[in-house]
This record gives C-alpha cells, structure tokens and sequence, in this order.
C-alpha cells in the first residue's frame, strides 16, 4: 500500500481493510477499474449478481470514500458510479488492535494470491525488455533512511509516468507494478551484525 491519509482511526481502518478483503466488493472495484463507471445493473450483470446486492455493496464502497456518484449521469434511481483515488499506508501492527490487525492480515494474504497470480503472468507474458511484461530483480546495501528516500523517489517516478484513466494518452494500458524491499536476515558480516 502506498501513501495514504492518516487521519483514518483504527476503526475507520479496519472498516477498510473488511471492505477490501471482501470477494464482491474487490471484484466490483476491479469492474469499475477496468471499465470505468457502472451502475448497480451493469454490475449485476456483468458479476452474476443481483442488482440489489451490487446496489448495498456500491453504497458501502461509497461510505468509505472508494468509490464516488457520477451526477452528471444519475437520476431518479438510477445511479452510476466510479472509483477514486485511492492511496493508504498499512500502519505499524504493533499499534494496531487485535480486530484491525486480523482485518488486515485478511486483506494481505488475499493480496499475496494476487501478487503471485501477477508474478506468474509477467514470467509467462515476458517477451524481452522491449515487451509490455517486465520483471526485473535488484538488492544491494542501504541505510534505512536510504530506503525511506528511494521509496519516495520511486512513489515520485511513478506519478511522473502514471496518468488518471480520463487523461491516459492513445496506446496506454492499465499496468500492476508492486514493490517489496526486505532486509536480508540477521546474520554477521565481517563480525557485524546484518539486518534489522
């Protein structure tokens, strides 16, 4: 997860991470990544659900800031929607409570099925360094707070390069990047302790 607000409370968090780690309400907001808008029968039909059930789930997406009305195409009942920026930093979980820390060990293991899925496809899907698949392995020695400084230099290159759905230029794709930095274990090196 990448930058966030940090006014949320441990209860409007884990609110989150339970709406997130929800099967329905992700695939609704991976419909609405991908197409853009939908209403509650759009959604309906293109997930096998009721138009009752998509309609409770957008409203709650909504109530959480996720996803927002799009007035210029809603009326009577008829109400479309699309997603929102969306940027959050899981906290440390020693500061979090019991309820959110499970909430959101939840949402996190459903990620790593996503995140693996991703790896697999970049593998299958790599055509060379000219192709739209990339995969790409680094490690070497960093401070901690050369960590912290190139996380936010990466965060920087991304938005640089990176364009809202509405303004992406001809040609452009929707793209998954994740990034993972872990220190290697505690070991010697030298005589000198390594790792965290």
């Amino acid at each position: 997860m990448t930058d966030g607000p940090p006014e949320l409370t441990s209860l409007e968090r884990t609110a989150l991470y339970k709406s997130l780690g929800n099967p329905l309400r992700r695939r609704i907001l991976e419909f609405l990544g991908e197409h853009g808008e939908a209403n509650s029968t759009v959604l309906a039909r293109g997930l096998g659900e009721s138009s009752g059930t998509t309609s409770y789930h957008l409203r709650k997406l909504a109530e959480q800031r996720l996803i927002e009305e799009i007035p210029e195409k809603s009326g009577g009942r008829e109400r479309w929607w699309r997603t929102l920026p969306f940027r959050h930093t899981t906290p440390d979980p020693a500061t979090m409570t019991a309820e959110e820390y499970a909430a959101a060990e939840h949402l996190a293991l459903l990620k790593i099925d996503v995140d693996t899925e991703l790896f697999r496809r970049a593998h299958q899907e790599y055509r060379g360094p000219e192709g739209w698949a990339q995969v790409q392995r680094h490690g070497g020695w960093m401070t901690q707070d050369e960590l912290h400084a190139f996380l936010r230099d990466y965060n920087a290159l991304l938005e640089s390069y990176s364009h809202a759905r509405e303004d992406a230029p001809e040609g452009a794709r929707p793209v998954s990047l994740r990034f993972y930095a872990v220190p290697d274990g505690v070991g010697e090196w030298n005589g000198e302790p390594t790792g965290p």
